[in-house]
């Protein structure tokens, strides 16, 4: 004879089963994708992490051979790079130290190349406007001032800003055009620091095209 504790349990044990039986299998669904995007997010974890150590890997491979100053093997390794690693961060490092390395062995064409790739593919915002200003000043070297004038024409992040204005400055002075450039070098001028030595070299260039931005902003100053 089953006791009031049996009669209580198999009632609970009923419940149970009838509650199972009716949504058992949404459970099991739920926890499958549950478990499934968990495991997922580990591998993923674990693919970025491998991803990175090779990458870096690859990137030391890039300075080796920077430093040997073999360019063969950094365009080699540079292409290797974008090809296997593109989106990290290691690929845009290692373009912008190949590009510096093609620059100091006169290798305008191969520099260009590298920091054209930074600067239109980095994820990182930062890296791809610094790109766009080397790039720019190789351009200008060069006498491609449209296209300079034209990377320049993109907006960029404050800290970059004024050396954006003064590059502007002088691809506009290149072209003689001085009244435009001396617009570019106070715009320049204006958004750097007093403190900043860089300051002094932009006064510089618009005191030898006639003007003195002190004098020009203590006149606006009174004028207001």
């Amino acid at each position: 004879m089953a006791t009031p504790l049996d009669l209580q349990e198999q009632e609970q044990l009923d419940e149970l089963k009838h509650f199972w039986k009716t949504y058992g299998n949404l459970i099991s669904g739920v926890l499958i994708v549950v478990m499934g995007g968990f495991a997922a997010w580990n591998g993923y974890g674990y693919w970025q992490r491998s991803q990175s150590a090779k990458a870096s890997a690859l990137f030391d491979e890039v300075d080796r051979a920077v430093t040997l100053g073999d360019l063969a093997r950094v365009e080699r390794s540079l292409a290797d790079m974008k090809d296997k690693f593109g989106a990290t961060l290691y690929a845009q490092q290692a373009a912008l130290l190949a590009a510096k390395n093609f620059q100091q062995k006169d290798k305008a064409d191969q520099a260009q190349a590298a920091l054209s790739w930074v600067a239109d593919h980095a994820t990182d915002e930062s890296y791809a406007q610094i790109a766009r200003l080397r790039l720019v000043s190789l351009m200008l070297q060069s006498q491609n001032y449209d296209e300079a004038l034209s990377r320049l024409s993109k907006p960029f992040m404050p800290p970059y800003a004024p050396l954006a204005s003064d590059l502007r400055g002088d691809v506009l002075s290149a072209q003689n055009k001085s009244q435009e450039a001396i617009a570019a070098y106070r715009q320049a001028w204006q958004k750097l620091e007093e403190s900043n030595e860089y300051r002094r070299l932009v006064e510089a260039k618009l005191n030898a095209l006639g003007v003195d931005p002190k004098a020009s902003a203590d006149a606006s100053g009174v004028s207001q």
